[in-house]
């Protein structure tokens, strides 16, 4: 059971193609960590990176406490779950299953022991005399996450397990990999995927990358902490933008009044809105960025305050919630079904306590207590 530590870690192509940018990052025994972020981002180079895939630029590599950075992959004592299930085609699921052992020279009773035990924890008893072109997509991956737990890992790596799968089967591997980690508790597990929705629904700690056109932006952390965290408190506009669905609403803005518990703020249009933040970094004058998500955002009919009244463009009926497109790029999630008609105008209220103020360098505002 491993504990994984990166210290200072980069990757370089080139002097102006750094992939991975500076990561230090701690993955302890029995961690859920997900490594999430853009397509491009350096995600799976940092998990290649970790397996002994990829050749590590700078910086050093640890499995409890034992320098790695160049030993080989077959040595490092954990397992990978590819994105392509990478199963042998003219072989059963029970000989892809117990290849690994086969070829450490484990006495074949012992192979057929153990294949068992995880095709019981994966459901897949009825299926081991099959071949990989007999199974769904859903079968082949738990067939490659079986290879992956018969060889009893210090750590598991998974790279975007499910991308290959629909809707349906992603929401079923989903629940079918938390409950094997719960079962396999003391082993560290990173998962790296694009989809948000798996990063909060199975991460212990998320590991969000950035990326942009500067150079210093590509592979480096946006932020680290659990999903929740990541949720209420980004620390960043990047953060903010990329973790909830539909995305963070921005707004910009100017500081026009500072006081212990808010920051009143000015919109272009003229309306006024209070941040429940703290303004020690700002100063009047400063041009900001106001944040709120489309699921704090409410209807009202009072005239009170962070009120902003705006037109429909669009919308859409979700069944469990209504999403209103609405002018200047605003996005309201409205629980249960609403009745609206496209180009009304309706009244929206932001709770102070609900709104993000980041500055003109992108950081959050700490927000204070509601």
């Amino acid at each position: 059971m491993a504990t994984i530590r990166l210290e200072s870690v980069y990757k370089a192509y080139s002097a102006k193609q750094i992939v991975i940018n500076d990561i230090n990052l701690t993955i302890n025994k029995g961690e859920f960590c997900v490594i999430v972020g853009p397509s491009g981002c350096g995600k799976s180079t940092l998990l290649r990176m970790i397996a002994g895939l990829e050749e590590i630029s700078a910086g050093e590599l640890y499995i409890d406490d034992k320098r790695m950075t160049e030993v080989p992959s077959s040595e490092r004592g954990i397992a990978m779950v590819f994105q392509n299930y990478a199963l042998y085609p003219h072989m059963t699921v029970e000989e892809n299953m117990g290849f690994a052992l086969k070829m450490a020279k484990m006495p074949e009773n012992e192979i057929k022991k153990q294949v068992a035990a995880a095709a019981k924890s994966l459901q897949l008893e009825e299926l081991l005399t099959r071949r990989p072109a007999a199974l769904s997509g859903g079968q082949r991956q738990r067939v490659a996450i079986g290879r992956a737990i018969v060889r009893k890992p210090g750590a598991f790596l998974f790279d975007e397990p499910l991308s290959n799968l629909d809707a349906g089967l992603r929401a079923q591997m989903r629940l079918e990999i938390g409950r094997l980690h719960r079962e396999f508790e003391n082993i560290a597990t990173i998962y790296v995927t694009h989809d948000q929705v798996e990063a909060m629904t199975l991460a212990d700690k998320i590991v969000l990358l950035n990326s942009g056109e500067n150079v210093n932006k590509y592979g480096s952390v946006a932020q680290i902490g659990s999903p929740m965290a990541l949720y209420e408190h980004p620390r960043n506009k990047f953060t903010a933008s990329f973790i909830g669905s539909p995305r963070m609403n921005f707004l910009p803005a100017q500081v026009i009044q500072i006081h212990a518990d808010r920051v009143e703020v000015r919109l272009p249009g003229g309306e006024i809105l209070s941040a429940g933040v703290s303004g020690k970094q700002l100063s009047c004058g400063e041009n900001v960025t106001v944040g709120v998500r489309p699921e704090h955002i409410t209807l009202t009919a009072d005239a009170r305050e962070n009120v902003l009244e705006r037109s429909i463009h669009f919308i859409e009926q979700l069944g469990d919630a209504t999403c209103l497109y609405l002018d200047g790029d605003i996005t309201a999630k409205l629980t249960g079904h609403h009745q609206h008609q496209c180009y009304s105008t309706v009244r929206l209220h932001l709770p102070a306590h609900c709104c993000h103020l980041f500055d003109h360098n992108e950081q959050a505002c700490p927000r204070l207590p509601a």
